[in-house]
């Protein structure tokens, strides 16, 4: 007897994403508390992530399948079905994000990006100061710092939930939902029947990051030429 195939469902971009936004809030921290005087470290790290949140947001719009945002996000009404179906022991399976983990990755994806741009306008007004902060008043890079700095614990109190949601969600629904995000595949008892993901090609990953990239750079230099 053949064993079945296992089913495609995150493409490489998506999984890359996923893991090295894990390293790069730890690397946010790292870089705030052991980094150079002038926070270069930390700079960059915070480019960097705006540049792969904003990856994110376009490749959720023409990537993967299952990478797109018309796929996986859903009313509160399914969300409060399936979590109501999750403690009864019999959710539905999704071949992408389940209502709940949808609403992690939006979650994640706002905080980290206003965290990001906040981190723009912030100034301790000695040695560090973010390539934005002079186009605002001093009131307002008060605010922004201070929320820079909140803003770090609240992530991590999402991200928190989010392990935790995934934890509970392998002992109640018997589904382990870090292997795929590892492997890219699912067992086809874990999918709907005949789905599979539609995986887009890597170039268009690859333009997809230069574009974000670019978009980065240049929001970042145009802005910061305004009187």
């Amino acid at each position: 007897m053949t064993m079945p195939r296992p089913i495609p469902t995150w493409d490489l971009p998506t999984r890359l994403f996923h893991w090295l936004l894990v390293l790069l809030i730890a690397n946010a921290w790292l870089s705030w508390k052991f980094a150079d005087i002038e926070m270069q470290w930390h700079m960059w790290n915070g480019y960097t992530l705006l540049t792969l949140v904003l990856f994110r947001l376009l490749w959720g719009i023409w990537g993967s399948s299952t990478a797109r945002f018309t796929q996986f996000v859903r009313g509160p009404r399914t969300l409060f079905r399936y979590l109501s179906a999750i403690r009864r022991g019999s959710p539905p399976h999704y071949l992408g994000h389940n209502p709940a983990g949808a609403l992690g990755v939006i979650l994640l994806l706002a905080l980290v990006g206003l965290q990001g741009c906040f981190g723009l306008f912030t100034t301790d007004e000695i040695l560090v100061e973010g390539p934005l902060a002079s186009q605002v008043s001093s009131d307002w890079q008060g605010w922004l710092g201070g929320w820079h700095q909140r803003g770090f614990y609240i992530i991590l109190g999402v991200a928190g939930l989010h392990v935790a949601a995934v934890l509970a969600h392998l002992w109640l629904a018997k589904d382990n939902l870090v292997r795929p995000m590892i492997t890219g595949v699912k067992e086809p008892s874990q999918v709907p029947d005949g789905e599979a993901a539609v995986t887009a090609p890597l170039w268009l990953a690859a333009v997809t990051l230069l574009l974000a990239a670019g978009l980065v750079w240049l929001g970042i230099n145009i802005w910061s030429l305004l009187p």
